[in-house]
């Protein structure tokens, strides 16, 4: 990680969530720089769960520091509670709230700002996975490469069971976390050639090229297992998570993306009505 050293740009970008200040670049010149729910802040964080004062970025010649300032939910930099006065290194990841910013700062912070907002175009960002939209370019360009070369190709489609049981006793900041920390979990364990996205909400989708039905629900049941296997912890509380799982495979009958999205989302449902924590093909 670079800091931000003797003259180096450094600025904030507004990552999540999506909204009219999502991609909003905040430059941080040398002085305070003050976030929060308050109306007349440098940097105006428009969520109730963000403290009306409730960090500030100090920076100087020596680089970048964030200081909490007593705030309600905690300031977090890369999902760690910070204490006392945090210097950033470029990239990091700044929570305010539900708001996520990232911090940039170097020689090329120019490219790296139109760099962050093309990452926007196709990652969510909050789980750091691919987006709805980049799912479908994917998805429908693999597909046709699989039916020119007579490949398989499968989709599991896998979402929280009782997710909402998590917002409600956690509230949406226990909700986030849960979510962040599933993909973080699972996201080490996908090749290289697959896409993992955010299909939407708690639904996830993870294209597998070049694979059987067979091999498809033995990778569902290796996700199903690593979520389940230890639970989460959130403001140091456990919260146990499971999976349910759907998954489909391109046949004749399942020829279009859409087709394959629908036929996943479908067995996932049927996973639902099993009794959930479980993979149906």
């Amino acid at each position: 990680m670079i800091r931000a050293g003797k003259h180096a740009e450094a600025c904030l970008v507004h990552i999540y969530p999506s909204g009219p200040d999502m991609g909003r670049r905040y430059p941080l010149h040398f002085g305070k720089v003050y976030l929060g729910r308050g109306e007349s802040l440098d940097i105006r964080v428009r969520d109730n769960a963000a403290s009306r004062t409730h960090a500030v970025i100090e920076t100087d010649e020596e680089g970048s520091f964030l200081q909490d300032q007593q705030s309600l939910n905690g300031t977090h930099v890369n999902d760690l509670a910070i204490k006392g006065t945090y210097p950033l290194a470029d990239g990091d990841y700044i929570r305010i709230g539900n708001a996520i910013f990232r911090y940039l700062t170097g020689g090329n912070i120019e490219v790296d700002y139109h760099e962050e907002i093309y990452r926007l175009t196709i990652m969510d960002g909050l789980t750091q996975t691919f987006n709805h939209r980049y799912l479908s370019e994917f998805l429908e360009r693999e597909l046709a490469r699989a039916q020119r070369h007579q490949r398989p190709l499968s989709v599991l489609m896998f979402d929280l069971d009782r997710f909402k049981a998590v917002n409600d006793n956690y509230g949406h900041l226990g909700g986030d976390h849960v979510l962040r920390e599933m993909s973080a979990r699972i996201r080490p364990t996908v090749r290289r050639e697959d896409l993992f996205a955010r299909y939407g909400g708690e639904e996830f989708c993870i294209v597998l090229v070049e694979t059987t039905l067979a091999q498809a629900i033995a990778a569902g049941e290796r996700i199903r297992n690593l979520v389940e296997q230890a639970p989460f912890t959130f403001d140091g509380e456990s919260i146990p998570v499971t999976l349910s799982v759907g998954v489909s495979t391109a046949t004749k009958e399942l020829g279009t993306a859409q087709d394959l999205l629908k036929a996943a989302d479908g067995k996932l449902y049927q996973a639902k009505r099993a009794g959930r924590n479980c993979v149906v093909c």
